[in-house]
């Protein structure tokens, strides 16, 4: 039965943390990541400006935010990497914050040895070592339970084929064969984690493996993508050597699903946060523009528009706050916050093209960036409806297929006393 949510008390010392994190981003942003250095930044081998990824990690952690302060990171909590995200997403930066600090940081933590944390999470949090998660299969979000139960679906491959393939051939060391199409930052990340199927069917298991830059049979591509912001790759390996994450017994499925509720509220606050400089430009536009001898944002139709973007975008980031600052063992806050923020990152992206005009259709304008960015995002973590579906199956909103009879608790174990949740 899922667990009901309760809201955490947030202190002075955590609000004051929020506020800095966002004044820091928001200024260093401003003046380090504009539309030029956006798209200069793409355009390099790594995908992202590694000067900017080191001076984030120098004056704010970012790339250890989450990270315990025993391996060199901040301590912080899912609330402040939410509002990182936000102002990130609002400048459309490319970065390895989702691959490194989002995906691959609380996996490493999770899961890895003592010596195998001592070695990774210090060279993270310094961003001297980026990371990338390698899932087989076409659908990353499955594989990290947002769209799907990960443990039902046959993402990492099986049998004699398929996926990714681990096995021992000398009985101790591991070798891994297989491909990993859409790795987020995988063509220029130094470590990556991969996942693969091991154990036959008897034993069928997935499990994480470290493979570091450069192994023998490793060979990396970089992807052409819809989103220019958001670098991936394909992955190939033929008989690579790789390290196993952990020891095991390890819970594998149940890690990658923890993260993936956590990847889920760090993408919402990055959809909000791009909905809102999309509407932000937009504003600036019609306030400019003239026509017929005053600003296109003196029409009321345009202010009814308007408005009513900024409500959707608005109700987003409440809903990606509140969840953040909840205990949601079960994702369904998240879900809802991440399935509301892409369908406002969606409007916001569409009104943009739009009320641009004539230039907002040309692939140059920087509207294009953020148009770019919603398709995107609702193909690599959505769609919203499946996004909902899954939110509703974690609740209790679905009968049990095995009994036919609806979990106990029901819906409202999936939301707090006397509030709905969106």
């Amino acid at each position: 039965m899922p667990s009901p949510m309760r809201t955490a008390a947030v202190t002075e010392e955590q609000q004051q943390i929020r506020r800095e994190i966002r004044r820091t981003l928001r200024e260093l942003l401003a003046k380090r990541a504009g539309p030029a250095e956006v798209r200069a930044a793409v355009e390099t081998p790594e995908g992202y400006d590694s000067a900017l990824w080191t001076t984030l990690a120098g004056r704010l952690g970012l790339p250890g935010l989450t990270l315990p302060e025993a391996y060199g990171g901040a301590g912080c909590g899912p609330a402040e990497l939410a509002v990182a995200c936000e102002e990130t997403g609002r400048a459309l930066v490319p970065s390895p914050l989702l691959s490194t600090g989002v995906l691959a940081a609380p996996l490493i933590a999770a899961l890895g040895t003592e010596r195998q944390r001592a070695a990774l999470l210090p060279r993270i949090a310094d961003s001297t070592l980026t990371c990338a998660l390698a899932l087989p299969g076409d659908s990353l979000a499955l594989a990290l339970g947002i769209t799907g139960d990960n443990t039902a679906a046959p993402w990492s491959g099986g049998g004699r084929s398929g996926g990714i393939q681990a096995t021992r051939p000398d009985g101790e060391h591991w070798s891994l064969y297989g491909e990993a199409g859409h790795v987020l930052d995988g063509h220029s990340a130094g470590l990556l984690l991969v996942a693969a199927h091991t154990g036959g069917f008897p034993r069928s298991r997935t499990l994480l493996f470290l493979v570091r830059a450069g192994a023998e049979g490793l060979t990396r591509r970089r992807e052409p993508t819809l989103d220019l912001t958001r670098s991936q790759a394909g992955v190939r390996l033929r008989d690579v050597e790789a390290e196993l994450l952990g020891e095991e017994p390890v819970d594998t499925l149940g890690a990658l699903a923890a993260t993936g509720r956590a990847a889920a509220l760090a993408l919402a606050a990055e959809a909000v946060g791009a909905a809102r400089g999309a509407l932000d430009r937009t504003v600036e536009h019609v306030t400019t523009r003239e026509q017929f001898g005053r600003p296109l944002g003196s029409f009321q139709a345009l202010k009814h528009r308007l408005a009513d973007l900024l409500v959707r975008i608005e109700s987003a980031r409440s809903l990606t706050v509140r969840a953040a600052d909840e205990a949601d063992p079960d994702g369904v806050a998240a879900l809802l916050a991440l399935a509301q923020a892409l369908d406002a990152q969606r409007a916001a992206a569409a009104e943009t093209v739009q009320l641009h005009g004539g230039i907002g259709i040309t692939w140059e304008h920087d509207a294009h960036l953020y148009f770019k960015r919603a398709a995107a995002d609702e193909l690599l973590f959505g769609p919203a409806v499946r996004l909902r579906a899954r939110a509703a199956e974690r609740g209790g909103l679905f009968d049990d297929p095995a009994t036919g009879e609806r979990p106990s608790g029901g819906p409202a174990a999936a939301r707090p006393s006397g509030r709905e949740v969106g």
